[in-house]
């Protein structure tokens, strides 16, 4: 049976990194979960004696484990090559060339997870190359981002052209992610969410934003034809016509989706068996305990 093709051109989105980081990133999502990353890792009260960073566009995440002083090494597994930053790799993080081995006791990943085209395999190496107890902590892009964009290119091609191409990837949604980290073999999986609107004078300064992100169209399956200008000034005129606040500023969307979890470990807490409960919840609410009669009704 053939495989289904890529849905992301791998290669395509590395180049547009480069380019990104040449003409100057707009870091302003990456600073966001920089700082949010660091509030989420106060909460755990542990040094962390071997760090990751997986694929974080910038060496942001990197320069804050460090000056946390609760990490004695990171390793940067980076998607471009990083002259002068330590202990630095240029890697996929779908392929980590760690060999299989459980190495560290943190893996953090800042919004690069979404563009991989195996998420459930990436987490899998993911949760080998941590320890026993190792933690990962992940931030990617989730399904509500660039909403209103996909809304515009949608119908402006729909009536322009009579038709639709693939313009904005499909991302992950929250109630998926928890099921991944499972799947991976993380226990006490947490996955949660967050949206951010950021307001633009107009769609082309949001696009000019996308691709000082290395965020523009990679998909496999996009079309390789140049966008007409007739779709592209209509896709802005119902941008402005549907997303606009009454100040004139356009709304856009980006969903930040947090997920963590823990190679398991047998100092973990675990849930109790069915039955083993030493106090009854009747008594710890004070009222009535009812016991259910299998052929119907209710027994006191």
């Amino acid at each position: 049976m053939s495989q289904p093709p890529p849905l992301f051109d791998t290669a395509l989105v590395r180049q547009r990194l480069v380019r990104a980081r040449r003409a100057g990133f707009a870091d302003f999502l990456l600073s966001r979960a920089v700082e949010d990353l660091g509030d989420r890792l106060d909460a755990v009260l542990r040094r962390f004696p071997l760090a990751l960073d997986l694929g974080t566009p910038l060496p942001m995440a990197a320069a804050r484990l460090r000056s946390s002083g609760r990490i004695d090494r990171l390793v940067r597994l980076s998607p471009t090559p990083e002259p002068g930053e330590p202990l630095c790799l240029a890697g996929d993080a779908e392929a980590l060339p760690f060999g299989g081995g459980a190495a560290f006791d943190l893996a953090v990943s800042l919004l690069a997870l979404h563009a991989v085209n195996d998420l459930p395999g990436a987490l899998v190496q993911l949760r080998r190359a941590l320890k026993p107890d190792g933690l990962f902590v992940g931030c990617l892009l989730g399904g509500s981002t660039l909403t209103e964009l996909r809304q515009a290119f949608q119908h402006a091609e729909s009536e322009v052209e009579g038709g639709i191409s693939p313009r904005v990837a499909p991302l992950a949604e929250v109630r998926d992610l928890g099921g991944l980290l499972q799947r991976a073999g993380f226990s006490l999986p947490v996955t949660d969410s967050e949206r951010l609107t950021v307001r633009y004078s107009d769609p082309f300064a949001l696009m000019r934003d996308l691709r000082a992100m290395g965020l523009t169209n990679a998909l496999t399956e996009r079309r390789r034809t140049p966008l007409r200008r007739a779709t592209l000034m209509r896709a802005a005129e119902i941008y402005a016509e549907r997303f606009s606040d009454p100040d004139g500023r356009l709304r856009a969307t980006f969903e930040l989706i947090w997920l963590s979890g823990w190679v398991p470990h047998e100092s973990q807490q675990k849930p109790l068996k069915p039955g083993s409960a030493k106090a009854r919840l009747a008594d710890a609410l004070g009222t009535p305990e009812h016991v259910v009669d299998p052929i119907g009704g209710s027994l006191r």
